[in-house]
């Protein structure tokens, strides 16, 4: 077995990235993320990239800071799927909730698909604490290039930061 250790940086994702990062989900939702950008210029969110020396992201994912009041919400966090259980998703949530106490604010939600017991399992080893369920729905791309509607369950879950 070979160990290898990358050494990984948070910082602000960029439209220029996008051309990189078809590994976390297709063009309508590359398209999506190219407008949280626009939001994230004026404020509303900050959008992070996680990358190696290479600074080309393995990681991405955003702090929504306009879902409720005095909260950071985290949505569409990914990891490259070859990377995934080697500590980047923690690393990125971590910088994301540095994100958020910066802002001065003490709380962290996010919402993860019931179908998705791995990053629940992720969450609640970092310190998220379910408290609720809501559905959620988005468009996707299918596999014959259609566009249709995603529905899932979603279980919210909170951390205070400290």
């Amino acid at each position: 077995m070979i160990n290898v250790v990358l050494r990984l940086s948070a910082r602000d994702l960029v439209h220029a990235d996008l051309v990189s990062c078809g590994w976390s989900g297709s063009d309508l939702h590359l398209a999506g993320v190219a407008k949280q950008l626009e939001r994230a210029r004026i404020g509303e969110v900050d959008y992070l990239a996680v990358c190696p020396a290479t600074d080309i992201p393995v990681a991405k994912g955003g702090v929504d800071y306009q879902v409720k009041a005095g909260v950071g919400t985290l949505w569409q966090l990914a990891v490259h799927p070859a990377l995934r259980s080697c500590g980047i998703g923690a690393f990125l949530i971590g910088a994301a909730e540095l994100r958020i106490r910066n802002r001065g604010l003490r709380q962290a939600e996010l919402g993860v698909e019931e179908n998705n017991p791995r990053a629940r399992a992720l969450y609640e080893r970092l310190g998220y604490v379910a408290y609720d369920r809501q559905p959620d729905s988005w468009d996707e791309r299918a596999p014959d290039g259609s566009v249709r509607r995603y529905e899932t369950m979603c279980t919210l879950m909170r951390k205070e930061l400290t």
